[in-house]
């Protein structure tokens, strides 16, 4: 339930207050990725200022993956049952303190913690954010502009991540984990009175306990699997013990999810096709881009020798570009349809990704990086918005939350599993120490770099399939509920 200070007028236009609602729910994404691109270009230094190891500073990073990842599924169905303004304005709240705290500590493994908190704190914002557009703002354009705003707001807040990082940590590496405090806490102020109040919900089964606990742990183990399956080996026996526990806990989370009067998942959205192709697509389109963006950084900074600020201003034009399109990216989708753009902007990535398979060790940037980078950031403006729109239009308003927390999941679970792929892809084609030469390196990138390039073309392909649905309606409507979850699946692409 909306508030009517915060919905549109008769006419489709948007309050003062309805924007002042947007810009909140923006800054939160805003600031998930950032937090996420920044650490990045600061490890080095904090691998030096707190004696970590490399095995150490990984978990920097892969602390928020865990944390954020795992507990998707249940901050998405905690946003519908507990109402999604509170679980927001609490988890922004919490997200503000771990950052003010991964700023002041003095150890690493209360860095970790920290980093850890924050992810589980996005893990909850993320979802009640986007629940909280599509139940304030109708079905259609209005849903559709707001939507686009939105994940333009994330990929400005990535790219913008990169430039702040390498100003900042020339400074200090604590400003790049100080910077996210301020902005969550003026976010949190502004939310406290501008975010419409929601109802909980209620007579809906209760708490689905058992799933909650399958499906978090499910989750997380993957995801500490995934993170650790490189440098442990993705053929131990506890890496296949843990993919296997893993398969297991899934299972059981089917079962429970399948009886459940309440389910965390309720497995019948999945019988829409639109559905599952937003699903796949957010899977390889996050998984390839993280791939692409890892080893783009190592080969400008190890390679080339370029500083961490070169670097990131090299990824600048495509998040200028993204940035540039956010107001525009939502009639374009009212014009063609989610399906279509989807189509485009894969195809665009694919193309990126292959041009850049022609690096050297002199490139000429006018003729190679510049280029795929506007065509990366063209396909990124087009697929996400897109893929968020198609995941969230059809959907019970009660299950907005449940809906945005899997997609979400799909978005973290794609970059971390995609990424530790490319990783050991790289590591396997690395040169021995005694060949170790510029150009031996850069052999063993481009194995990585046509996995990223394959990942992105399973995407392409997946999203063809949208394709053969009628053309004339350019929304989609996914397997609704009913008390009696009795399934009626109804496509409109």
């Amino acid at each position: 339930m909306t508030s009517p200070l915060t919905s549109p007028t008769p006419d489709g236009r948007w309050t003062p207050r309805l924007w002042g609602t947007l810009l909140v729910l923006c800054a939160a994404m805003f600031l998930d990725a950032l937090d996420v691109s920044m650490v990045g270009v600061a490890l080095p230094s904090i691998g030096a200022d707190l004696g970590l190891s490399t095995s150490a500073l990984q978990w920097i990073v892969s602390g928020y993956i865990l944390g954020y990842g795992g507990l998707l599924l249940l901050g998405g169905r905690a946003a519908d049952l507990l109402g999604r303004r509170q679980v927001f304005l609490v988890a922004l709240g919490v997200f503000a303190l771990a950052s003010l705290l991964g700023g002041l500590v003095d150890s690493g493994p209360l860095l970790i913690a920290s980093r850890f908190v924050k992810g589980l704190s996005a893990a909850f914002t993320a979802p009640a954010g986007l629940s909280i557009i599509t139940t304030t703002f109708p079905e259609g354009p209005l849903r559709n502009r707001a939507l686009a705003i939105y994940t333009t707001c994330g990929a400005t807040g990535y790219s913008m991540g990169l430039v702040f990082s390498g100003l900042l940590t020339q400074a200090s590496w604590r400003l790049t984990m100080l910077l996210p405090a301020p902005i969550a806490l003026i976010a949190l102020l502004v939310g406290l009175k501008l975010l419409p109040r929601t109802e909980r919900e209620r007579g809906r089964g209760g708490y689905d306990v058992p799933g909650a606990v399958l499906g978090t742990a499910s989750m997380l183990l993957l995801v500490f699997t995934v993170v650790e399956a490189p440098e442990a080996g993705w053929g131990a026996a506890r890496t296949v013990l843990s993919f296997a526990a893993v398969a297991v806990l899934l299972a059981a989370f089917v079962a429970v999810e399948r009886r459940s009067p309440s389910p965390l998942i309720r497995l019948g959205v999945l019988r829409s096709g639109p559905q599952v192709r937003a699903q796949l697509g957010a899977l390889t389109f996050v998984g390839s881009y993280i791939g692409f963006q890892f080893l783009v950084t190592l080969y400008m900074q190890q390679l080339l020798g370029w500083s961490a600020l070169h670097t990131a201003l090299a990824f600048l034009p495509a998040g200028a570009l993204v940035a540039l399109s956010a107001t525009k990216v939502g009639a374009v989708i009212d014009r063609f349809g989610t399906a279509r753009l989807m189509v485009l902007g894969f195809a665009l990535m694919v193309t990126g990704y292959v041009l850049f398979l022609r690096i050297d060790l002199d490139p000429v940037y006018a003729a190679v990086i510049l280029p795929t980078m506007l065509l990366v950031g063209s396909g990124f403006a087009l697929t996400f918005p897109s893929l968020n729109v198609q995941a969230t239009n059809g959907v019970d308003e009660h299950e907005q939350g449940m809906v945005s927390g899997l997609l979400n999941t799909s978005v973290q679970v794609g970059g971390a599993i995609f990424l530790a792929v490319v990783t050991a892809v790289v590591t396997a084609n690395a040169p021995e120490r005694g060949d170790a030469s510029p150009q031996a390196v850069l052999d063993s990138y481009r194995p990585g770099l046509l996995v990223v390039t394959l990942v992105a073309l399973a995407g392409l392909l997946i999203t063809l399939t949208g394709l053969r649905t009628r053309r004339d309606q350019p929304s989609v409507v996914v397997a609704r509920s009913t008390p009696k979850e009795a399934e009626h699946v109804a496509v409109r692409d």
